[in-house]
């Protein structure tokens, strides 16, 4: 039996101040909607050095601690699983500054799923915000389900 299977590596992050949330305007090819920064884990790198490398590409931020919450999965058409590590944080400094990625921006965290967010951004929200779930698998075989678990 197979033990090992190819899986692509990102990660995501909220981070926090106060009662707001720093979001992010995606543009290029995978652009889709608001969203949280976040990217690739590179070669042989520490998922929290990713995470770290990221927000400061992306935001101008250098988040400190970030807190693991949780992960969004899915099966690629070609067999491969995309993971995204999921992190919180509150605690940054730096200028805040958008990047090639899109425009950066705060917005108040209770109105995060009133405006053009990306595809199922209330199942990351019960992980990231409220710590109710630490999955979202999305079953491609039910249409992209979400599965919160």
């Amino acid at each position: 039996m197979e033990r090992t299977e190819n899986v692509i590596l990102t990660n995501m992050c909220m981070i926090q101040s106060g009662t707001k949330v720093l979001v992010e305007e995606k543009v290029g090819k995978d652009a889709g909607g608001v969203t949280f920064p976040g990217g690739h884990v590179e070669a042989h790198e520490p998922i929290v050095d990713a995470v770290i490398r990221e927000m400061k590409e992306e935001t101008g931020l250098t988040v400190e601690h970030p807190q693991l919450c949780g992960v969004k999965d899915w099966i690629n058409e070609d067999g491969s699983r995309y993971l995204v590590f999921l992190f919180r944080a509150d605690r940054f400094s730096g200028e805040l500054a958008s990047s090639d990625e899109g425009r950066v921006y705060w917005v108040e965290k209770d109105e995060v799923l009133k405006t053009g967010w990306i595809w199922h951004m209330d199942g990351l929200m019960r992980i990231l915000a409220d710590g109710e779930y630490t999955e979202l698998f999305l079953d491609s075989a039910d249409d992209w389900k979400p599965v919160l678990k």
